[in-house]
């Protein structure tokens, strides 16, 4: 049942990627026949309604993901949190924040890859062993609040990319095809330090919450965790205060926010497959 439900949360993703590859196309042809380079056009009424359809469906894959999810992971009566089901669960969150955010923010191109990777990811968890159970309201709380941030984070260090890739283009000034359906680059850069801001709020939530609910933090088992977890968020600490301060952005945004990803992946999922593949 739970792959059967897997395999269709993946079609509707796939689904919601090629709506959504359809409408960027249409967008950046529109935007080049309005001599609107770099930037992006005005929507249609066409666009608007594939864009709620695209919504939907990935919304109705969201639904099956995160009933998968649950299913996996033994809520409510408990929580496993094996390496799969863990990347799953990103996964989902991943995708809970990107449609919240569009229906705020000009930010479906995202979708191009969040859908593909969670389709993936959820799928994958198929693979999943039972996992060491995480005992303890307190504890569970601990984790979904780093779930969260690291979904939000991931979203961040996806949009980081996108702005890396928007600036080559503007700078080598052949901001042609999929560039003309992007809004301009402020725009992305805004949304880019928005989504490190709340990243940066969640990340600090999950570990005040783990130095409050775990006896030690920096048992033998969590040390290479705690550190660079603490490590990542010195980095995006530094790189919004730099933001603030002295206007950061650009490549050294991209950078910084990158460096901090990396260092976080390292220190959760990093962490796990040294634990459950490498050592077991």
């Amino acid at each position: 049942m739970s792959f059967a439900l897997s395999l269709i949360a993946a079609a509707f993703y796939s689904v919601s990627s090629a709506m959504l590859s359809h409408t960027l196309k249409g967008r950046s042809a529109l935007a080049a026949n309005n001599s609107l380079a770099a930037t992006a056009a005005a929507p249609s009424p066409h666009d608007d309604r594939m864009f709620r359809l695209t919504l939907m469906f990935a919304s109705v894959a969201m639904l099956i993901h995160g009933w998968v999810v649950i299913h996996q992971t033994g809520l409510p009566n408990g929580l496993h949190l094996p390496l799969f089901t863990s990347i799953a669960a990103t996964t989902l969150t991943i995708v809970l924040f990107h449609i919240f955010l569009c229906l705020r923010k000009p930010a479906d191109y995202l979708g191009l890859a969040v859908f593909p990777i969670a389709a993936i990811s959820l799928i994958a968890s198929q693979a999943s062993g039972g996992g060491t159970p995480i005992d303890g309201h307190a504890i569970q709380i601990h984790v979904l609040l780093s779930l969260v941030a690291y979904g939000v984070l991931s979203l961040a260090a996806a949009q980081a990319v996108l702005v890396a890739i928007q600036r080559h283009y503007l700078a080598t000034h052949k901001p042609g095809g999929f560039m003309r359906a992007l809004p301009p680059l402020d725009t992305t850069e805004s949304l880019l330090f928005s989504l490190l801001g709340i990243g940066f709020v969640m990340l600090s939530a999950a570990l005040v919450s783990g130095f409050v609910f775990l006896e030690d933090m920096f048992a033998q088992h969590l040390v290479h965790k705690t550190i660079l977890s603490c490590v990542g968020w010195a980095i995006f600490g530094v790189l919004l205060f730099g933001r603030w301060k002295f206007g950061w952005r650009g490549k050294k945004a991209v950078q910084w926010t990158l460096g901090g990803f990396t260092v976080l992946l390292l220190a959760y999922f990093g962490t796990k497959i040294v634990v459950e593949v490498l050592i077991y």
